[in-house]
This record gives structure tokens, C-alpha cells and sequence, in this order.
């Protein structure tokens, strides 16, 4: 049976009384309650993507404001407060709003399929992570739209480093939205990492052991890992954080018995696994894109996945290299800036295997492996840089300099960013049938990888020459004038590579080419779908025969066949194949969390009116999230049911589905 088929329609089973009309299952399959109330993963992908692009674009906006105040000495386009601003803002946006979220997206739309499953474990617990990381954008973002002697948007830099962030420097609501957005975002990312783990662990198809599952599975695994076990940290922080801001508490007051360095201790050792949760998927992704644009399996697949563990692993181990500067001690800089030379080495396997990959292959250079051939090379120079800041007494010379932000803008633009452009240009003929125009596709390669270099390895010479980070202007015979110049002619080229590039999806997504399934010729399971997917995804779950999946049923296909058809027959006697109901439940409880963090941030302590205004809208929001979880959870594991034709097209279920 052909596993292609239009997407179904909602299909009930027997006339039953009619439920109050607020708990009737929705049945929209177009329109904004469709999206509002959808469980399907692929959509829901699609929803994490929408955003995440629209973070992308505001925080690259934020970034261009940061470069053209710092084009010329004593530039007054910003002031201190709004430099301040902007570059809180942009580090924050880029990480929790920008690519995060776009990792997310391929976690939900691409590994349920290479794992040859239906949906995640828990469809409404996926939905619910998605509108609780809108939420906690919302509360994030905000700000900007408040009155600034008040509230304003957050301004003590992404790290949060008290005193900055203490009440007695920074007495505006502001770092109180910041607060509050990442608990949002920290529910949101254990939410779906819990999911994504049950779901690769209990819902892989028949035959799919460990060691076959593709390799951007298993950085979608530790990355989950990585994220379930850090956030915490994090958590722990913020909360101490805002015990101090609103109930004097003293966890970070000095004057009170409290030790800042408490606030940075726990903050890297959620900031450096976090590192990896930004740069495992690339490394996924880049595993997916290479083998088959080189015609050949990826070499040394157990190295390539077990190294992806180890830096998983390692990565709890080097959270004080960010400290070298502190004083905490020469046993405790030895210790740490030793591992962080050995966090390089399951690094350095993996770049060996890729380029073993490539060796002896037939190159296809189309623009996903460019972006993948770019994120190779761009990633290695940030991680020599890296390498450098093991060392502790260079570590103290390009501490808090533009060093650093050369450094890691090397990895997370010239790695995580050009890995998901990779991604997104790689998976789109499959996610929306339609090919991107390798023309416009190129182009915009070219002019983000040469405006991207020109933009960030000047920085390297500005940190040398000693310029400090977070610095809003500076004095023109300080001789930085010429490579901050350069740097921010870059900022604009890259800004224009960015449009060019996102400016293609976009009249691809609406105008472009037709293609049919299995665009690139593609080695794992989802490339065995039409494009785009129907919302059941397979109609009979594949049995596993090979790592390369696709590959092995490509070349056994009168064997697979058989089999297929098989397996739809059985599953057809048991009852054709369960979808679950949408539910808007998971959205009224995400949007009962935002309520009640806007309450717990928007009004003063004092008077006492702001009080019971705070304490009215926190109950309303909790009352309203309690509602949403309490009717979610009557929902159990209600569905329909479809049955395919022979022709493998949906047909009605008259019997009886639960």
C-alpha cells in the first residue's frame, strides 16, 4: 500500500449526546482555531519555526542598532540605557527566541519521521510547550511597549549578573519580565525535552535499534537530556533571584550575607551545557546533509555518535572556564581549564568524521551542502578560538573583551546558524513540496558567509587592542576606528544575506516549484513520505531493515512493498490507524501562565492597591491554567480513527472509535 495519501478528514464514529459546545472536540482543519488547537507535530514544528524566524529577524534587527552605534567614535545614534537595552535584548532573543525555538521545530517535524513514528508521546504536551514558549516571548518582549520610567525592556546583559540585576541598581520591573519569561521558557523547554525523550525511546518503529536511529535523533536525545538536567540550575537562580528583588531576601546581597559569584556558579552551570543544547542540533543536522550530498553513509556513524554523548556529558564538567577571572583558586582553574581541552577532542572526532564523509565522495554542491561545508569550517575556527581561552592566562588578557565575541559568534552564527539555514533549506522540499531556486539559494550563502566573516574577525584584533565588551562608545585614538568600520559594513551585508535568504522561503513557501517525494535522493525514513506529509505520516509503520533505512527499501523495494501492505492489513484489523483530537486545553493553560507572570511583574509592592491588583490578576491567571489542565486531563486518550482504500486514500470510520 502507498504510503501517500491527502490529509484525512475528522472522522466520528457514532451519534452520542452533544457536549456543552466549550468542551466539544474541535474539529477545524483550516483557520486560526485549526493552529490554536492543533496536536499534530508537523504543525506544531511549523508554529516553533514561525516564531523562531520572527525572533531571528527582531533580534538581528537589535544587532544592526548595536553596530551602527558603534561604526564611529563617540556615535550618538544610542544612548548608554538603550545600548544597554539592545544588547540584552539581542543575546537573550538570539538564544531562548531565535535558536532554540528553530532546533525545537526540527525536533518536532523531522525526528518523529526519521523514527518512523505517528506523533510524539504526549501530542498535547507538545502543544502546550509551544504556546508556553510564546508566552514566555511575550512576557520577555513586553516591556518594549510599557511606559520606561517603569517598566522598559530588560537591560543587565543575558548573563544577569547581580548586583546589576538587584533592586538597589535596577528598581525597574524589567528584570522582573526577564525573570519570568525564562521560568516560562524553562517549562516550555523541559516540557518537550521530557516528550522528545519518551517519544525516541518507546515510539521508534519495528527494527529501529539505538545504533540505527539517524544521527540528528540522537543529538535530538542528548539535547533533550542536556536540557531536562540543566534548566534547573537556572531555575534555582532565578527564583533566589527574585526572592531577593521582592522579598529582601539576601542569596546575592552583599550587605546582606550573600555572595554574587553564588549567582555565576549557578548561571554557567546551566550557560555552558546550554552551549551545547545550542550546538548538538547543528551537529545533528550537519550529520543528515553530508552523506547525502556526498552519495555515501556517514563514516564512523558510533564515533560520530558516541563523541555527541561524551560533549553532552563533558559539557557539565567546564562551566567555571567562564569564571578564570573570579579567584577562585589555581586547583580549581587547573582542574577546569583541563577539561575544557578535553571537551575538544569528541569535537575534533566528529569534524574528522565529517570530512572522512566527504573524502572519496561524490560532491554534490547544492546550497544546503554550502551552508553545511560553511558551518564546518566556520565552526572550527570558533573552536580553536575556544581552545585558546582553556589557557587560563590568555583567558585573563580576551576576558570580557571583543575576543569573546568574535569567539562565540563564530559558533553560534558560523555553527548553529548555518547548520539551520542548512537544515531549513535541506528539509524544505519535504516539509511544503516545493524546491528553493538553487540561484537565489547560492547567492544568499555567499553574502551571509562573506558578510558574516567580515562582520566577526575584525572583533578578534579589536579584543587583542584590548576593547571591552558591552562597551556603548569609545574615544577615537584608541585605535579601534577602522575595524569596528569594517565590522559594521559587514553587519549590513550580513543583514542583507539574511533578507535575500528569508525573503526566497518565503515566496518559495507561496510561488515555488513543485517537486515531487524524495527531492534529494534522501538515506533515512522521512524522505519515504510525499511532501508535505499527511497528518498520519505512515500508512503502515515501516519496519526497520538497515541504519539507512530509505536507502535499504530503495534497493529491496518489491520486498518492502510486500511487507507494507502486510502491516497495513493487520493494522487495519485492529481498528485502522488512531489520530488523536485536537485540544485547545494546552493553549487556555499556557495562556494562564502568562497571566499570571504579567501579574506577578506589572504591579508595585507598594502602595497596597498595587498589591491586590498583583495578587487579583496572579489568582485569575492560575485559575485559568488550572481550568485548562483540568479539562486537558479528561481528554485521555480520545481520538478518531482512518481507514486507507486500496489506493491508499482516506475513507470514513462508521465503527467505533475511542
Amino acid at each position: 500500500m502507498d504510503a501517500s495519501a491527502n490529509t484525512a478528514h475528522l472522522i466520528k464514529e457514532e451519534q452520542v449526546p452533544a457536549a456543552p459546545k466549550f468542551l466539544a472536540h474541535p474539529t477545524a482543519k483550516t483557520g486560526l482555531m485549526s493552529w490554536l488547537t492543533t496536536v499534530d507535530h508537523k504543525k506544531i514544528g511549523f508554529l516553533y519555526g514561525f516564531f523562531a524566524l520572527i525572533f531571528f529577524l527582531v533580534g538581528g534587527f537589535e544587532a544592526l542598532l548595536i553596530r551602527t552605534q558603534l561604526m564611529v567614535p563617540n556615535n550618538n545614534v544610542l544612548t548608554a540605557q538603550q545600548y544597554n537595552t539592545l544588547f540584552t535584548m539581542h543575546g537573550t532573543t538570539m538564544i531562548f527566541l531565535a535558536v532554540m525555538p528553530l532546533s525545537s521545530a526540527f525536533f518536532n517535524f523531522i525526528m518523529p519521521l526519521q523514527i518512523g513514528a505517528r506523533d510524539v508521546a504526549f501530542p498535547r504536551l507538545n502543544a502546550f510547550s509551544l504556546w508556553t514558549f510564546v508566552a514566555g516571548a511575550i512576557i520577555l518582549n513586553i516591556g518594549w511597549f510599557l511606559p520606561a520610567d517603569k517598566y522598559g525592556a530588560p537591560d543587565g546583559a543575558w548573563v544577569g549578573y547581580p548586583p546589576i540585576t538587584s533592586k538597589t541598581y535596577n528598581p525597574k520591573h524589567a528584570i522582573d519580565f526577564w525573570i519570568m519569561g525564562l521560568q516560562l521558557l524553562g517549562v516550555a523547554s523541559i516540557a518537550a525535552s521530557l516528550n522528545f525523550i519518551v517519544t525516541i525511546i518507546n515510539m521508534r518503529a519495528p527494527g529501529m535499534t539505538m545504533m540505527r536511529l539517524p544521527v540528528f535523533v540522537w543529538m535530538t536525545l542528548v539535547t533533550s537530556f542536556l536540557i531536562v538536567l540543566s534548566f534547573p540550575a537556572i531555575t534555582i537562580a532565578l527564583v533566589q533571584l527574585m526572592m531577593d528583588r521582592n522579598f529582601s531576601t539576601a542569596f546575592f546581597e552583599v550587605s546582606g550575607g550573600g555572595m554574587p559569584i553564588l549567582w555565576q556558579h549557578l548561571f554557567w552551570v546551566f550557560g555552558h551545557p546550554e552551549v551545547y543544547i545550542l550546538i548538538l542540533p547543528a551537529m545533528g543536522i550537519i550529520s543528515e546533509i553530508l552523506p547525502t550530498f556526498s552519495r555515501k553513509p556517514l563514516f564512523g556513524y558510533p564515533i560520530v555518535v558516541f563523541s555527541g554523548a561524551c560533549i553532552g556529558f563533558l559539557g557539565f564538567a567546564v562551566w567555571s572556564h567562564h569564571m578564570f577571572t573570579t579567584g577562585m583558586g589555581t586547583v580549581a582553574t587547573a582542574a577546569f581549564a583541563l577539561a575544557t581541552m578535553a571537551i575538544a577532542v569528541p569535537t575534533g572526532v566528529k569534524i574528522f568524521n565529517w570530512i572522512g564523509t566527504l573524502w572519496g565522495g561524490h560532491l554534490m554542491m547544492r546550497t544546503p551542502m554550502l551552508f553545511a561545508l560553511g558551518f564546518v569550517w566556520m565552526f572550527m575556527m570558533g573552536g580553536l578560538s575556544g581552545i585558546m581561552h582553556s589557557a587560563a592566562p590568555a583567558d585573563a588578557q580576551q576576558h570580557d573583551s571583543y575576543f569573546v565575541v568574535a569567539h562565540f559568534h563564530y559558533v553560534l552564527i558560523g555553527g548553529s546558524i548555518f547548520a539551520l539555514l542548512a537544515g531549513l533549506h535541506y528539509w524544505f522540499p519535504l516539509m511544503f513540496g516545493r524546491k528553493v531556486s538553487e540561484g537565489w539559494g547560492r547567492l544568499s550563502f555567499w553574502t551571509i558567509f562573506v558578510g558574516f566573516n567580515v562582520t566577526f574577525f575584525p572583533m578578534h584584533f579589536l579584543g587583542l587592542n584590548g576593547m571591552p565588551r558591552r562597551t556603548f562608545t569609545y574615544d577615537p585614538n584608541l585605535g579601534w576606528n577602522t575595524a569596528n568600520y569594517i565590522a559594521t559594513m559587514g553587519a549590513y551585508l550580513l543583514g542583507i544575506g539574511m533578507f535575500i535568504y528569508f525573503a526566497v522561503l518565503a515566496y518559495t513557501y507561496f510561488k515555488g516549484e513543485k517537486v515531487g517525494r524524495d527531492y534529494w535522493d534522501g538515506r533515512t525514513l522521512e524522505w519515504s513520505l510525499q511532501n508535505p506529509p499527511p497528518e498520519y505520516n505512515f500508512a503502515a509503520i515501516p519496519t526497520v531493515h538497515a541504519r539507512d533505512s530509505w536507502w535499504y527499501e530503495k534497493q529491496n523495494r518489491a520486498e518492502i512493498e510486500r511487507e507494507r501492505a502486510e502491516k497495513a492489513k493487520a493494522e487495519e484489523a485492529h481498528g485502522g490507524i488512531h489520530m488523536p483530537f485536537g485540544s485547545i486545553w494546552p493553549f487556555v493553560a499556557s495562556m494562564g501562565l502568562l497571566v499570571v507572570a504579567i501579574g506577578v511583574t506589572c504591579f508595585d509592592s507598594n502602595p497596597a492597591p498595587g498589591i491586590h491588583a498583583k495578587l487579583g490578576l496572579t489568582l485569575i491567571g492560575g485559575v485559568i491554567t488550572f481550568v485548562g489542565i483540568y479539562f486537558w486531563s479528561l481528554e485521555g486518550n480520545e481520538g478518531y480513527h482512518l481507514h486507507l482504500d486500496k489506493d491508499g486514500k482516506p475513507v470514513e470510520d462508521h465503527g467505533h472509535g475511542h
